[in-house]
């Protein structure tokens, strides 16, 4: 795999990418997608991982803001043309110099086939001279604004999380880990690197299929998994159907979605060891379980402090609550991120001493486990992804028929979260959830930003100051 990254890196070079530009790589957990990441990475290039299911919208703000010079992306992705779909729909930035296509079919003017880069007889690859804390990684998260955040990691603050008590096991006990995040989410990566960086065997799944990932664990022997909670139930659900044993599967860390304390008594009665964690794609992992926590404590807490972190609880003011009381999240440590890209949010994202904000809202217990119980930020988690209530909500009003809206999150067994929309129309129109999901797929947003439910209020429930009062409206709609 590494030799082709060099081949790919070579040819990189040879088309000009260089020490700090910017590569978008929107590409599956395939080798064709690791090899180009490495390969990225390897030409001392910004590697920007973009998840696949966003559209041309997305991609354009991403591709705009980054000042990428290249862009890697698929012919197909499920079944679907992709790459020609975005290059019809993007608007293209003037610092896109080049863009390859993988895989054929693809109808799109000068790109270039990811073949040629990786056959052989191109440029060879000549090692860069690189800075610990140059940036090495910049992937864009959903926010509480509209557009999507780019945060900045160096090489030593991904070096950090990898070599992270979370990313490694005591001596003698082999991992063979089950991939299941995809390519352009940080967990993606992080698993890419645990790779390369610890040699950890590893199996990918291109496309999350619950049948499919129990049968690899129990045919390739797997001991260790990651995963949203929604991808530890499907595997759990396979044993149970008796499709699967599991019976390799030792340990499975899950998070990135509120995780259910059910969930985790039902895998230890299944025999997997499970345990939360919490982190974020600025800071990926602050706190973490273990295999030799009480249940009680892997059910209801989100694990200890990682060494190398801390974290502070804070009031709206920044200051410190006292014991035991909840508080807003700062953390700091050796793998914090390096910033934002639009560098006017750091002003409001960190607090004196480098403390980052987090947004979400948490509590210690005296034995010193961290419990998430809330979210400042008003984001939506579906299935692990982070969801924008104001990018989902501008879409939302650009239909003719809407007059006001607002998204809220409702609970879901399957996904953890869903995209409600709640609606006050133009009078004398109509709208319903079919017509809304037309709406979204001819705005080129990526689907699972589009309402699950739709309610048509008479009015929204605001403050004095008019801010939608978004906590009544979730009472309205469990009612």
């Amino acid at each position: 795999m590494v030799a082709a990254a060099e081949r790919v890196a070579g040819a990189l070079q040879g088309l000009g990418v260089g020490p700090g530009d910017v590569v978008a790589v929107q590409l599956g957990s395939t080798y064709e997608g690791t090899v180009t990441q490495t390969a990225v990475s390897l030409c001392g290039a910004v590697l920007l991982p973009i998840v696949l299911i966003y559209g041309p919208r997305e991609l354009a703000f991403i591709l705009a803001q980054s000042g990428a010079v290249a862009l890697v992306l698929s012919a197909e992705a499920r079944g679907r043309a992709h790459a020609a779909t975005i290059m019809k729909g993007l608007a293209r930035p003037a610092s896109l110099r080049t863009v390859v296509v993988v895989g054929d079919g693809a109808d799109v003017d000068d790109a270039i086939d990811f073949g040629d880069l990786l056959g052989a007889g191109g440029p060879p690859f000549v090692p860069p001279t690189r800075s610990p804390d140059d940036r090495a990684m910049l992937v864009y998260t959903s926010g509480t604004t509209s557009d999507p955040k780019g945060v900045q990691h160096s090489h030593r603050t991904l070096l950090a999380e990898v070599f992270s008590q979370a990313m490694r096991r005591g001596p003698g006990r082999e991992v063979r880990q089950l991939a299941i995040f995809p390519a352009g989410h940080v967990a993606g990566l992080l698993g890419m690197l645990r790779v390369l960086v610890h040699g950890t065997p590893t199996v990918v799944l291109e496309t999350w299929d619950p049948a499919q990932a129990a049968r690899l664990v129990d045919e390739y022997g797997l001991t260790y998994g990651v995963g949203a909670p929604v991808q530890l139930a499907g595997l759990l659900d396979e044993r149970d159907r008796g499709t699967a044993t599991l019976a390799s599967l030792v340990e499975f860390l899950t998070g990135a979605a509120g995780v259910p304390p059910a969930l985790i008594v039902r895998a230890d009665a299944a025999g997997v060891t499970a345990y939360r964690c919490y982190g974020s794609s600025e800071h990926p992992t602050i706190s973490c379980g273990h295999t030799d926590d009480p249940l009680d404590k892997r059910a209801t807490t989100d694990g200890r402090i990682l060494p190398g972190s801390e974290i502070r609880l804070v009031d709206d003011d920044g200051e410190d609550v006292p014991a035991g009381a909840e508080g807003e999240i700062a953390s700091r440590g050796h793998e914090l991120f390096i910033g934002y890209a639009d560098q006017s949010l750091d002003r409001a994202a960190f607090l004196p001493g480098g403390w980052f904000r987090t947004g979400d809202i948490g509590r210690m217990d005296a034995e010193g486990y961290l419990t998430i119980t809330d979210r400042k930020k008003d984001i939506i988690i579906r299935g692990g992804e982070n969801i924008s209530p104001k990018e989902v909500e501008d879409v939302i009003a650009e239909h003719p028929s809407v007059a006001q809206a607002a998204v809220v999150a409702l609970p879901d067994e399957r996904l953890g979260e869903k995209v409600c929309a709640v609606v006050v129309l133009v009078p004398g129109r109509t709208l319903d959830l079919a017509e809304l999901r037309r709406h979204f797929a001819s705005a080129g947003l990526a689907r699972q930003k589009t309402p699950e439910r739709v309610e048509i209020f008479d009015a929204l429930p605001r403050t004095a100051a008019s801010k939608v009062q978004k906590f009544k409206l979730r009472e309205l709609l469990a009612h």
